[in-house]
């Protein structure tokens, strides 16, 4: 009990203390986790799991929606990109298709590793 409680103020502090880019992040790693355990849920016929991991992943890609600037023009392009990832985890969360999953995962691990370039380039500019 102990130990998880360490983690739980261990996990609430790195978020309270994050950076906007650092959240960003993490929600990106996030929703590739809910993707992962929702593939092997599907693998182990699991399906509430698989059905709660592709909706918590849903919601992520929701709130990137949510908080896009639209004052900038590559926030369409944005919403467009997650508005065919939230289609596709909807598909794959109604087929349980863990290969419309890992295609999903494809897109978000690209979008992941793209924007820890930006972190690094911004970084290197400072």
């Amino acid at each position: 009990m102990l130990k998880s409680n360490a983690y739980s103020a261990y996990a609430t502090n790195k978020i309270l203390t994050a950076t906007p880019a650092e959240l960003t992040l993490m929600l990106y790693e996030g929703a590739i986790k809910f993707c992962n355990i929702a593939v092997k849920a599907i693998e182990e016929k699991d399906v509430e799991k698989a059905h709660t991991n592709i909706l918590k992943a849903e919601k992520i890609i929701e709130e990137f929606q949510a908080t896009l600037n639209h004052k900038y023009a590559v926030a369409e392009d944005f919403n467009n990109v997650y508005n065919y990832i939230n289609e596709r985890l909807v598909l794959a969360n109604m087929k349980k298709d863990k290969e419309i999953l890992e295609e999903v995962l494809k897109h978000l691990r690209t979008m992941r590793d793209t924007w820890k370039e930006v972190m690094r380039l911004t970084a290197v500019q400072k």
